[in-house]
């Protein structure tokens, strides 16, 4: 199987993930993410417990780029403290934005959202892919100084 191939698949298999896209009995935070180039909409839902994130999910709509993302993202930051979250929505942000280079440590902290990478060389689809790590960035940033 090609690179190709396995982004194609990942991104298929992600994008439909129904455990992350739910709606949170008892979320702690709820954020509304827009990107309003292409419509894109989504209700990020977290629930913590302290400094840990318990449970995230999603509502809304969106394109198979940002639904995929947001359920990676969903999928890397359960278990996590939020300094931990806010630091992983920095790598993915920053490899996006090509600021960041994709090496070993890079692969190890952002898994599976690494197939993402390729996005970056789509300027019209790089909201898409981010969108749901800046929808998780604010709401760390408005509730823990």
């Amino acid at each position: 199987m090609d690179l190709k191939s396995l982004y194609t698949d990942m991104l298929l298999q992600e994008s439909n993930n129904k455990a992350n896209r739910r709606e949170l009995e008892s979320p702690t935070f709820s954020e509304l993410g827009h990107n309003p180039n292409c419509g894109d909409e989504i209700n990020l839902h977290v629930e913590m417990d302290g400094e840990i994130i318990k449970d995230a999910s999603f509502t809304g709509e969106g394109c198979a780029i940002s639904r995929a993302s947001t359920s990676m993202m969903i999928d890397l930051i359960k278990g996590k403290n939020i300094h931990e979250a806010k630091e992983l929505t920095e790598k993915f942000i920053g490899m996006i934005k090509k600021e960041v280079p994709v090496d070993d440590d890079l692969i190890e902290a952002l898994g599976d959202a690494v197939v993402l990478e390729n996005v970056s060389n789509m300027p019209a689809r790089v909201k898409c892919a981010v969108l749901a790590w800046h929808t998780l960035s604010n709401i760390i940033d408005k509730n823990f100084k």
